[in-house]
């Protein structure tokens, strides 16, 4: 099958190397040339375990391309997947500009190309609110190419973590389907052939809605164990303890995952999704206190961690950071907790260093290297190696995430803020 993405960011990426890894023929269209330009020479654009070797034997079977321009891509292929982003806008809705552009140019291309013998299928990753589907994307396609235009829209969620991308796509917790009356689409079918999951073949909307239920869940769960890790941290309560009995409960508190006191959420998915679903509830008149809370407390909660972080350092103390992404073992700097906890602690003054193996300044693109340098412009300087690391002479060495594990620590003073503990 020959498959068409567009977006080259994590998403579509990663689901670019699995499908080719697959067999299927791969074209990625992306705005941005380096990224193109890295992807056709071999060079991941992300940090993310397995992309690089899938890329690698991709290209050497043939199998995986780059173009900045759509062009004759669509010529022949069964499947167009749209994996752009998103972003949050100012009121919190996402913003659709890319979703509406990316379609426009897709309607065109078919209509510019030869006549199809069958229906091309346009599958849509990106999340978006429930109705955009029927409320924007397909009347764009009516628009451009009439009633009965050659398209299938179908709208497929995906379910991937950074660090365990690959792994998640491969086996995934379920696989949701959004077509017109739930109806079952051929070419979706031949994409996730081998992949055992639950599938549910639903509606639009019930297909759209589900990141924002997933992730918005994630997100109190997360926001709960951190409003109580706080407070055992302020009554000198081992919230370790206190986690460990709350979790044995498999009955009535469900499962351990998102609920361990500790670093807050963030990431290019969570407060992004949060932040919509708070707004669509709002314009609906649904009213979502508990959703509206959750940014707020997160807030909250990275505050709390600076100052637990920063708790009895002399003035312009000398600080190593082990760890600035979202999640260890990636470079993805977007709305990571981390990058809040280095800016306060820059400016409270304290003399910060940040050791992340995985973060290489020159490689940042797109909306990732955006966010990096307007929230933390000094990021190429504050950046250490692992032997500059190992020197020592720190005050305090402040534990984000995994990425301490390459450190050793021994005798030196640490802070674990991925455990309130």
């Amino acid at each position: 099958m020959k498959v068409v993405i567009f977006g080259l960011g994590y998403v579509g990426f990663t689901a670019a190397c699995c499908i080719a890894s697959q067999g299927h023929t791969v074209i990625g269209v992306d705005v941005s040339r380096r990224k193109v330009d890295e992807i056709n020479a071999g060079q991941a654009p992300i940090v993310e375990p397995q992309v690089a070797e899938m890329l690698s034997e991709g290209l050497a079977a043939g199998r995986i391309s780059a173009r900045t321009e759509i062009g004759d891509a669509l010529e022949g292929a069964e499947l167009a997947i749209v994996c752009v982003g998103t972003p949050s806008a100012t009121d919190g809705s996402h913003n659709m500009g890319y979703v509406a552009d990316v379609s426009r140019q897709i309607a065109q291309a078919l209509k510019a190309g030869p006549a199809r013998d069958a229906a091309l299928t346009v599958a849509y990753r990106s999340t978006f609110r429930p109705g955009t589907c029927e409320g924007l994307v397909m009347p764009i396609f009516e628009a451009i190419l009439g009633d009965g235009a050659p398209v299938e829209i179908v709208y497929n969620p995906e379910f991937l973590r950074e660090g365990s991308a690959v792994k998640d796509y491969f086996e995934p917790p379920k696989i949701v389907l959004g077509t017109d009356g739930g109806r079952p689409n051929a070419a979706m079918e031949a994409l996730h052939d081998g992949i055992e999951a639950p599938v549910f073949h639903v509606g639009y909307r019930e297909a759209e809605i589900t990141k924002f239920v997933d992730n918005t869940w994630h997100a109190v769960k997360v926001a709960f164990a951190n409003e109580i890790g706080r407070t055992c941290l302020q009554l000198g309560v081992s919230a370790k303890q206190v986690h460990e009995i709350f979790v044995s409960d498999t009955k009535l508190n469900i499962s351990p995952y998102y609920t361990r006191p500790g670093g807050a959420f963030g990431g290019s998915c969570l407060p992004k999704d949060v932040r919509a679903l708070a707004h669509i509830g709002a314009d609906t008149g649904a009213n979502l206190p508990l959703v509206e809370s959750l940014l707020r407390s997160n807030e909250a909660h990275k505050h709390r961690l600076f100052e637990y972080a920063a708790e009895g350092l002399e003035p312009g103390a000398r600080v190593l950071m082990a760890g600035l992404a979202f999640k260890a073992g990636t470079d993805d700097l977007r709305e990571s907790p981390n990058v809040d906890l280095a800016r306060k602690l820059l400016a409270a003054g304290f003399a910060l260093e940040i050791y992340d193996p995985a973060i290489r300044a020159d490689m940042l693109v797109g909306a990732n290297l955006g966010y990096a340098y307007s929230q933390l412009p000094q990021l190429e300087r504050l950046l250490v190696s692992r032997d500059q690391a190992g020197k020592g002479g720190y005050a305090r060495v402040i534990v984000n995430n995994a990425t301490a594990k390459d450190l050793d620590l021994s005798g030196v003073e640490t802070r674990d803020l991925g455990s309130l503990a």
